[in-house]
């Protein structure tokens, strides 16, 4: 924590002299800094407790519900990470300006900053404090408020001083600690029960494992039909949701050198998120089953399997050892509670404030307004830590909500025609839906629905449910929101052209690309970014699963597997390297 202040400090040395500087480091940071970051953010304190959670309730396959998100984060790397660079913005919500037109983008910005910015971000920071409460509970037996206090605190502090580029210098100390501290865990736990084929061999044996746990794909002999096709609705369309990357992503992306280092920002991040960070999670996850076998656990544990993450700390790790776990989950959660102050504070002070209150005011105001929102956000999210029971429940939410909307999201890139009448459409039809259970409650109180059409709505939102449910609000939605394009003015002839000329986006955009002679074409390159997407997939998923079947001792399916990545991952960066940037 002092090392992380001191980082703080030394970064002040090189004052932020505006917004720019503080949000966005001026777009000066190298990929493998800005890669890192990312991936250090994602290692929250969540995350951990998270995936053990998933192993010891649905086993190996369960991580599918974030393994997903590597297909989009692939075609981000290829399709989108060097249009946000090219845009040369501030936050991925001051783009709808640039690419809309009239009072309806004005509206469509302002409502975004304020959902994704404050809603959806404090929703994802409580689910980020409530993680940090379950950990310093078990680990330090500290109360849920000084923990709070102690943590938030020292994050807080550090993102107030420096900025972007201190929360992205601390990300790579935090990326690094907590990578180092999750694989000795895990190391020592296979070390501790004999080694990978042991550790599979006692899991088959036990009878209160679930069943598949050792699957890496569903497999219909362990699961319902249920399960399967939410694992198909993940791999099929869900992870549209991540390709253009989340917000507190695309903010690192702004920040690059360049559009080359963007692209290679997000490639590395898809490897050092999706593959390094995931393995030892999950070998803490498989080897609880059988040191704190799910017959013979505890009261707690059983009400609630995401404390089997700092129970195994305390079984397996000696003193010293210890206090290194510990320290690497408060870097995790300081890495991550900052971006999202970062982030969050930037939408506030640049498409609320700036932009619909005060919008001629000095460099220095508009520091101080950033340094009040970011402090206003850290309350609002503890507050929403308060009212969450469930890390694995707040994910769920969350993908329903960003489904609704990411193929519409998709098309502003690539569709000329899409206006901002079609975002808005979408995200309000996306609310409306992932909130339905709510006002089916409202309607019954007021008498309108029946105790049985009631009971039928309660179960279709049910957790079970939930990915399926996210294929429907997205299909859903698409379609509300075509309707609305179709049936509203497209937008203004020279905004497209402006919006045009500066990204120079491929698709659909041959009546705004014939009034432009700058000699590119609308589909230049799309045959080699779809492959190289393809190429990507392949290359991230043989990894993943390479280092998988080694785990499992299953030496000779990791040795054809990692063969097969090694191949397809220099053809990635071949490609990668040619990809055309302006």
């Amino acid at each position: 924590m002092l090392v992380t202040i001191t980082i703080g400090i030394f970064v002040a040395k090189h004052k932020s002299k505006n917004i720019t500087d503080f949000f966005v480091a001026g777009r000066s940071l190298p990929w493998w800094l800005l890669g890192t970051s990312i991936a250090a953010t994602w290692f929250a304190t969540d995350a951990p407790l998270a995936v053990t959670a998933l192993v010891r309730s649905k086993g190996i396959y369960g991580n599918w519900l974030w393994w997903y998100l590597g297909i989009g984060i692939m075609m981000m790397v290829f399709f989108y990470a060097k249009y946000w660079r090219r845009a040369e913005i501030l936050t991925d919500a001051e783009l709808i300006e640039m690419r809309y037109s009239g009072k309806s983008a004005s509206v469509l910005r302002g409502f975004t900053a304020a959902f994704y910015g404050i809603f959806k971000n404090c929703i994802t920071l409580g689910w980020v404090m409530l993680a940090m409460l379950k950990f310093s509970q078990i680990m330090l037996g500290w109360s849920a408020e000084f923990a709070l206090i102690v943590t938030c605190g020292y994050a807080l502090i550090h993102t107030l001083v420096s900025g972007i580029k201190g929360v992205v210098i601390l990300d790579m100390l935090h990326f690094s600690a907590g990578t180092i501290s999750t694989i000795l865990l895990a190391i020592l736990i296979l070390v501790q029960i004999g080694g990978p084929t042991e550790l599979a061999s006692q899991i088959a044996l036990r009878s209160d494992a679930p069943a598949g746990v050792l699957d890496m794909l569903p497999n219909l002999s362990h699961i319902g039909p249920t399960e399967m096709i939410a694992f198909v609705c993940l791999i099929g369309i869900l992870w549209l949701g991540q390709a253009q990357g989340d917000g507190y992503i695309v903010q690192r992306l702004f920040s690059a050198k360049t559009e080359k280092h963007a692209i290679k920002a997000s490639l590395w991040f898809a490897v050092a998120g999706v593959v390094i960070l995931t393995w030892p999670w999950i070998v803490v996850g498989l080897g609880s089953i059988v040191i704190l076998p799910i017959s013979e656990a505890s009261t707690a544990l059983i009400a609630d399997p995401e404390l089997a993450y700092p129970m195994m700390i305390l079984e397996v790790l000696p003193s010293g050892l210890k206090g290194l776990l510990v320290a690497a989950f408060m870097a995790a959660f300081m890495s991550t509670v900052d971006t999202h102050l970062c982030w969050g504070g930037s939408y506030i002070v640049n498409d609320i404030y700036k932009r619909f209150i005060k919008k001629d005011a000095t460099p220095s105001h508009y520091l101080l307004v950033s340094r009040i929102g970011i402090t206003g956000l850290l309350v609002l999210s503890a507050m929403a830590a308060w009212q969450m029971d469930s890390i694995a429940g707040a994910w769920i939410y969350i993908i329903e909500i960003v489904s609704g909307i990411a193929i519409i999201l998709m098309l502003r890139w690539f569709w000329w025609r899409i206006n901002a009448w079609s975002e808005i459409t979408a995200m309000i039809s996306a609310l409306v839906l992932a909130n339905g259970h709510l006002l089916a409650k409202g309607l019954y109180n007021m008498g309108w629905i029946s105790d049985s059409f009631l009971m039928e709505v309660n179960i279709w939102y049910n957790d079970e449910h939930a990915l399926i449910r996210a294929t429907v609000i997205l299909l859903m939605c698409t379609v509300v929101s075509l309707l609305v394009t179709f049936m509203t003015k497209p937008v203004a002839n020279q905004t497209l052209i402006t919006f045009y000329k500066k990204v120079s986006p491929k698709g659909w955009w041959g009546p705004i690309a014939s009034q432009i002679t700058t000699g590119r074409t609308s589909f230049e390159g799309s045959k080699m970014s779809w492959m190289g997407f393809a190429l990507g997939v392949v290359f991230l998923n043989s990894i993943l699963f390479s280092v998988g079947h080694a785990v499992l001792g299953r030496y000779l399916y990791a040795s054809i597997l990692l063969c097969i990545g090694l191949i397809s991952g220099w053809f990635t960066i071949r490609l990668v390297e040619k990809v055309k940037t302006q």
